[in-house]
């Protein structure tokens, strides 16, 4: 068995329950402040107590997993992401704390749900510039962060992708006044998410000759083809979906988004982990230290997932007033 490879799937399976689950809670922090009715922004929060700091597990599980099983390729990536890394603690920190404290004041509410959203923002962001750094490998070595256009596009690309899941769980979740609010807004932040998506599609490969080829030579172009043109079916679909008042399809569609842009990064990166530097084998932990890892995670992953399914299951429905 490839050792290697079965600790580069779950760690890509970790990052992507990641981003899909603690993405729609920090998208309903980054579009709290667009919503002006306080009693509407409860409910925002109250459709989230039950999950948000179970969906950060995963976050737990994949830096577990490339600490562990790829040690190179954290020891190479930590430094040269210092300064993002750090923010985005600062702003999970930032937003558990404003969480618990906005339950207690009233008069005071408003400004939690100022720090919450300005923890969720930059925790959003800080992840943005990170993805951004990997992709285009441009890795500095003394801890400093190095802003292009490339990173902003990338980074306020995940914050509208992220607003974009947490509007759609709303649309899914919340009462008729929360789901057409959120109707209205998930429709403005689609086009948004739209030409981020295309532009940073169109971009990557021009960073890499090596993904253009893989992206662009024939005959792979027409295997890969239906990854884009699906996702624009998808866009399509959400904002017809949205229009007509289907509840869940909007955020199970966009989900789908998540799954293939998560893809076609994969497609565009494999083997890499830190591209051009050190592929998954190269940064790859002793087999026996390997194989103690990976018992240990697909021990606990059941585990994960059986938790995860159980909670969403237990609060499934509509969104229940005064549960924090």
């Amino acid at each position: 068995m490839d050792w290697s490879l079965l600790a580069y799937l779950l760690l890509g399976f970790a990052v992507l329950m990641y981003t899909v689950m603690d993405g729609f809670d920090l998208g309903i922090g980054i579009m709290l402040p667009w919503q002006r009715d306080a009693g509407l922004r409860d409910q925002m929060i109250q459709s989230i107590a039950p999950v948000w700091d179970g969906n950060e597990t995963w976050l737990v599980l994949g830096g577990v997993l490339l600490l562990a099983a790829f040690p190179l390729a954290f020891a190479t990536l930590l430094p040269a992401l210092y300064v993002p890394v750090t923010l985005m603690l600062i702003g999970l920190i930032f937003r558990g704390v404003a969480f618990e404290f906005r339950f207690k004041t009233v008069r005071g509410r408003a400004a939690w749900d100022i720090a919450f959203a300005g923890g969720s923002a930059l925790a959003a962001f800080a992840q943005g510039l990170m993805l951004a750094t990997v992709i285009a490998g441009d890795l500095p070595s003394d801890g400093s962060v190095r802003l292009s256009i490339f990173s902003l596009f990338s980074a306020f690309g995940l914050m509208a992708g992220y607003g974009l899941l947490g509007l759609t769980w709303l649309h899914w979740r919340g009462d008729q006044a929360l789901r057409r609010w959120a109707a209205k807004a998930a429709r403005r932040t689609l086009i948004g998410v739209a030409l981020f998506l295309a532009l940073i599609s169109l971009w990557t490969p021009l960073l890499h000759p090596a993904i253009a080829a893989r992206w662009f030579s024939w005959p792979l172009l027409l295997a890969l083809a239906p990854i884009p043109l699906t996702t624009g079916w998808l866009l399509w679909h959400i904002d017809r979906a949205l229009l007509h008042g289907a509840a869940r399809t909007p955020f199970l569609a966009t989900v789908a988004v998540f799954l293939l842009g998560f893809a076609g990064l994969v497609i565009s990166l494999f083997p890499w982990l830190v591209p051009g530097r050190l592929d998954l084998w190269q940064a790859a932990a002793h087999p026996g230290s390997m194989k103690v890892v990976l018992i240990g995670v697909l021990l606990l992953l059941p585990m994960i997932l059986g938790y995860t399914f159980w909670s969403y299951r237990v609060f499934r429905g509509p969104i229940e007033a005064g549960y924090h």
